[in-house]
């Protein structure tokens, strides 16, 4: 069996989860920077998260960050980093008031936070 150690952490980063994938055997440890970007595009957004050292959450992160750390986030909308498989020109956001995850236009301004991943 394999220990798993917790990484270090940066200054006003917050240690999210340890995420596994059993079929193909990987994992890895999801950790919030700090920080929290004004409304812009998503495009925007994506730029920003990764001028920080991150990416925008998924939509299953985001679902995790609002059940164990809704309390880290404004009661607002939030881009997640991943396109709506449908339309093009939309993508997924998380509703940190009542949970909700929905899509829509890319060029309406939301706000941001940015996650970093580190294999295991």
């Amino acid at each position: 069996m394999q220990t798993i150690s917790m990484p270090e952490l940066a200054a006003g980063e917050t240690y999210i989860a340890t995420l596994f994938d059993a079929a193909s055997q990987t994992g890895q440890h999801i950790i919030l920077l700090d920080g929290d970007n004004n409304n812009a595009t998503w495009e925007e957004q994506k730029s920003w998260a990764t001028s920080i050292g991150g990416e925008l959450p998924t939509r299953f992160e985001q679902a995790l960050l609002y059940a164990k750390h809704k309390d880290l986030f404004q009661v607002n909308w939030y881009w997640s980093g991943e396109q709506d498989a449908v339309f093009s020109d939309f993508a997924w956001y998380q509703v940190f008031g009542d949970g909700g995850q929905l899509s829509y236009f890319t060029y309406i301004k939301l706000r941001a936070r940015a996650v970093r991943r580190l294999a295991i």
